[in-house]
């Protein structure tokens, strides 16, 4: 039975993997150090949480079907779309992967091991070995190097320097291409009149901001002030158009001049682009074809739901309920406001690299409405190395050239996110 949860666990980790290597491509196609550090550590830390998850999780599907891997394999991946190859990605990766790592599982080993093993799981430097299951008989250190003798010589480990290349090649793949595409500019893949806005949903689409409701033309765009008034077309894509015929005044401005209308943007992280993994992908006693019946949407919304997002959310959810979002808000206290937003967040986003997405923003001062724009990095720029207990009592220096004393982790955060957007603490007083 544990012959099956390999397979499983290698097909979702190549997804897994593959688009967080890809959410951190800009480190890839522009490698300065700093770039390099930062995919270094996007890699040990999601590679590993992603690795013990999923082999923990495809363990208990091995015991729900009680099959052979042969068998157990087919269940898998008949239970994934076709769409974008991603049923066939399930069975090539079980060809490449599966006889190197067998080795491991049938030494009847926890998941946190294996991973530690195979090299997605690694331990800094003078810290504890983390884990998630009961420590070993023979400790943690001890049996990790146990399995790496299993598999030292196995092709896998062979190649594992190559594995992340390997993993790369997922781009050239049709759905996967144009996922590694937005996500490096962050700006819609579908969007004919290059005006940042795009009339297809997913991919940067209007699930992320407004729906063009003309992408043949850029000056006709969500968010825009109206053009005349919009009395011969809906320049703003609000729905609103034309004249009343007994006064002549346009609708636009018999409902909208005066009210204030405005739109909304958030830059994020994750938290803001509302990052989610259904419960359904992760409950292997109810696991069938309608449980990855969205994994395409999905994917292609980089595991993202802004259409549900607490900012720009405007469909009622169908993880959580009715959706309550302040762009919801907004356009109901004055629906000139509708479609007029955008989700300029993205998972791994942080005041340090926000310089790089900005640019998908798009706003006119002189030919859009005024915005209102939220700044919410409460993920990255919270939990990050340079505001550690031990670094407190320090003087920081910020990219801006500036000193400042840190005294408390709320102190450092406030200075590190303004800094611009990576000031570090360097030194002792």
């Amino acid at each position: 039975m544990r012959e099956q949860s390999l397979d499983g666990f290698m097909l979702l980790l190549l997804i897994l993997v593959g688009f967080i290597q890809s959410s951190n491509s800009r480190a890839l196609l522009h490698p300065d150090k700093e770039s390099k550090d930062e995919l270094q550590v996007s890699r040990q830390r999601f590679s590993c949480i992603g690795c013990v998850v999923i082999v923990s999780l495809i363990e208990q599907l091995a015991q729900v079907h009680n099959s052979t891997a042969q068998e157990a394999m087919k269940f898998l991946c008949s239970y994934l779309p076709e769409e974008g190859g991603i049923r066939g990605i399930c069975i090539l990766v079980s060809d490449l992967f599966g006889p190197d790592l067998i080795k491991l599982l049938n030494q009847k080993l926890k998941a946190d091991v294996i991973c530690y093993a195979i090299k997605l799981c690694k331990t800094e430097l003078h810290q504890p070995v983390c884990h998630l299951y009961e420590k070993p008989a023979l400790g943690l250190k001890i049996t990790i190097k146990q399995a790496e003798d299993v598999v030292r010589k196995s092709n896998y480990m062979q190649n594992n320097e190559t594995f992340p290349g390997v993993l790369l090649k997922i781009c050239s793949l049709p759905l996967f291409r144009m996922i590694c595409k937005t996500i490096e500019s962050s700006v819609p893949a579908e969007d004919y009149d290059q005006d940042k806005f795009s009339a297809f949903p997913s991919l940067r689409g209007y699930h992320w901001r407004g729906r063009d409701c003309n992408d043949m033309n850029s000056s006709i765009y969500p968010g825009r002030s109206p053009k005349d008034w919009d009395s011969q077309q809906d320049s703003n894509c609000n729905g609103i158009l034309g004249f009343d015929m007994e006064d002549g005044l346009s609708y636009e401005k018999k409902f909208c001049e005066g009210t204030d209308s405005r739109g909304i943007i958030i830059l994020g992280d994750s938290a803001a682009a509302h990052f989610h993994i259904p419960p359904e992908w992760m409950t292997p006693l109810n696991m069938s074809k309608n449980s990855f019946s969205n994994l395409a949407l999905a994917i292609s919304n980089e595991l993202d739901w802004p259409q549900f997002s607490m900012y720009t959310g405007f469909q009622n959810s169908t993880i959580g309920g009715w959706t309550q979002s302040l762009y919801l808000r907004l356009r109901d206290w004055n629906r000139c406001n509708h479609r007029d937003y955008q989700n300029i967040a993205r998972n791994g986003g942080s005041s340090r690299n926000l310089e790089h997405f900005l640019k998908s923003m798009t706003r006119d001062q002189q030919l859009d409405k005024p915005a209102v724009v939220f700044y919410a990095m409460i993920g990255n720029d919270v939990c990050n190395d340079d505001c550690k207990m031990e670094k407190l009592g320090r003087t920081a220096v910020g990219a801006d050239g500036t000193n400042r004393w840190i005294s408390s982790q709320s102190d450092c955060i406030s200075y590190w996110s303004r800094s611009n957007m990576g000031g570090v603490i360097t030194k002792t007083a």
